[in-house]
């Protein structure tokens, strides 16, 4: 099967590469930068014209905007990206039968109050326009009625990219003071294990008749404070004194979910999937940097 991977220079688009390297599928990734092939997921007659050039029967989308502050001040083109071009990649599988892997965000939720894990039936409640175009994209892609996973994810980090583990890293190896919030909980979730779980379904095409909504991060529950102080210990840097915060004390244009625990228990039950608990996941993660002080694991 010929497999599109859009946004393949992002952390899981990369992740997913790794993945695939010795796969009995055929995998083309797209992106917009330099060393991929180009797609522009806005448009959909280049979407449908390379799905015909590559006899394309699964995409799975890894493209999105996720800069959640900077989307309140260009909202409609977060919605394009978000919202618009996820439905373009569901017309174009649609109209060979094939299946859309599509990856979203536990910033579906976070308006209501709650303090257990989330269900993939519970109620979308965004709190932002990041989070509302991410709820328009898996709304249109159900409405398109094209075979589909929806993935919904947390926290992402890796090896690739920019994000919290990177930053945390840098901060604490050059302040010997900093502050995390702590009112916010979640989980981390390492996008190598989200690509694995991906390549798995897809490999063994696990997704037969198991189409819809699925949650994914790592096991376990964490405050982003918890999650600073675990990388700086791993990485020994044991000079920065790293402090609780709220979340007031960073002011922001948009209200991030204070508690946003993924409850993954659809996802296990139904591809029979074992999934890392969130410092190990952690570890695995740091060691293929080369960031790991032994005596710190």
């Amino acid at each position: 099967m010929n497999i599109l991977v859009t946004g393949a220079n992002g952390q899981l688009g990369n992740e997913i590469q790794r993945a695939s390297k010795n796969s009995n599928d055929h995998y083309i990734f797209t992106d917009v930068c330099e060393g991929y092939r180009h797609l522009d997921i806005t448009n959909l007659q280049d979407i449908c014209m390379l799905v015909k050039e590559e006899n394309v029967r699964c995409i799975i989308n890894c493209a999105a905007w996720t800069n959640v502050d900077k989307a309140e001040s260009c909202p409609e083109l977060v919605e394009t990206l978000n919202a618009d071009a996820p439905e373009h990649l569901a017309i174009a599988m649609r109209e060979v039968n094939g299946l859309l892997v599509h990856i979203s965000t536990d910033y579906v939720f976070g308006g209501v109050a709650y303090n257990t894990p989330c269900k993939e039936d519970q109620k979308g409640t965004p709190t932002g326009v990041y989070g509302l175009t991410k709820l328009h994209g898996e709304q249109k892609i159900i409405a398109s009625g094209v075979k589909h996973l929806i993935i919904r994810t947390s926290w992402l980090y890796s090896e690739y990219g920019h994000n919290f583990l990177k930053t945390m890293l840098n901060l604490t190896s050059t302040h010997t003071q900093l502050k995390v919030v702590f009112d916010q909980c979640g989980t981390p979730t390492y996008a190598g294990d989200l690509a694995k779980t991906i390549f798995y379904i897809i490999e063994h095409r696990k997704y037969d008749g198991n189409e819809g909504i699925f949650h994914f991060s790592n096991e376990g529950v964490c405050s982003w404070y918890d999650f600073a102080k675990k990388i700086a210990s791993l990485a020994g840097h044991h000079q920065c004194d790293i402090q609780p915060c709220h979340s007031d004390e960073f002011p922001s244009p948009v209200t991030r979910p204070a508690y946003s625990v993924l409850d993954k228990t659809k996802i296990k039950k139904t591809f029979g999937i074992q999934i890392p608990y969130w410092e190990d996941a952690l570890i695995t993660c740091m060691q293929n940097m080369g960031e790991i002080k032994e005596k710190s694991i």
